[in-house]
């Protein structure tokens, strides 16, 4: 059994996918399988991965349903169940990581947290523009590549250089809290399953965080390594956007946090 699965989430892009799923051939850490949580994409994800299985080291499975629609959280809970390891990160289909990112995750795990990873935008033209061989070289992680190609001055671009001292420093002192994002966090698979996984009436719009305000109602703490494990994100159009879908995951997560609750009757098990 590996040690940890990779699970990423993804729907009709797989120009941005083959990008990401690369990234994880090229990991330090390799004792893992990677398993892609389609919400319903075309038969260009399937043949995607289909060809990268003949080329990856690692496993790759792909966990699929029919498109009816932005259903993240339904094609999720089925990953966690068909995963085969004690310990899930969970990342999204347009954000590459870094060559350590799973080893990082592997090296901050620790019983009754979950990890808060980070994340560094990048802009449409860059996010076009790298390549596989930048992605093994790691340039698509260079500041200084980054800057020359257009890239903003800013503090957030610390993440790409803080090792070390740097590192810790700054996990340590960011105002930023320890959330579950979507983008890059980790946790174990029983503390998952005894809220219920995620809460599947919820479509795009905090849907993560509110996974993660059930682990802390259940007593899992997010512990902030945002400086530590870093992958750089893909930019694209959202045109799942719903106000009124957003304004029904505000009001839930209010009552989650409000209440207390850990555990979901719209998650894996359906009551």
């Amino acid at each position: 059994m590996a040690k940890i699965s990779v699970i990423i989430s993804t729907y009709n892009k797989h120009d941005w996918l083959e990008k990401t799923l690369w990234g994880y051939e090229f990991q330090t850490y390799r004792d893992f399988e990677l398993l892609v949580a389609d919400d319903g994409s075309d038969e260009r994800t399937k043949n995607l991965i289909e060809e990268l299985r003949t080329k990856f080291s690692i496993k790759l499975i792909h966990v699929w349903h029919e498109d009816d629609g932005f259903r993240k959280c339904d094609i999720l809970n089925k990953a966690i169940v068909a995963s085969n390891s004690d310990y899930l990160f969970f990342s999204d289909g347009d954000c590459v990581p870094r060559k350590d990112l799973v080893e990082k995750h592997i090296k901050h795990r620790e019983k009754g947290r979950f990890l808060s990873g980070g994340y560094h935008k990048l802009p449409l033209n860059i996010s076009e523009d790298i390549t596989i061989e930048d992605i093994k070289t790691q340039k698509c992680f260079d500041k200084d590549y980054l800057l020359s190609c257009g890239m903003k001055k800013s503090f957030r671009n610390n993440k790409l250089t803080s090792h070390g001292f740097k590192e810790w420093f700054l996990n340590h002192i960011t105002t930023t809290k320890p959330s579950w994002n979507g983008h890059n966090s980790s946790g174990w698979k029983e503390d998952m399953l005894a809220i219920n996984g995620y809460d599947e009436r919820m479509k795009y719009g905090g849907q993560d965080r509110e996974f993660g305000e059930r682990l802390e109602n259940y007593g899992i703490k997010g512990k902030q390594i945002r400086y530590s494990a870093i992958c750089v994100h893909l930019d694209h159009k959202r045109s799942y956007i719903d106000d009124e879908k957003w304004n029904f995951n505000r009001n839930l997560r209010k009552k989650v946090r409000k209440e207390g609750i850990k555990y979901t009757n719209y998650g894996i098990i359906k009551n």
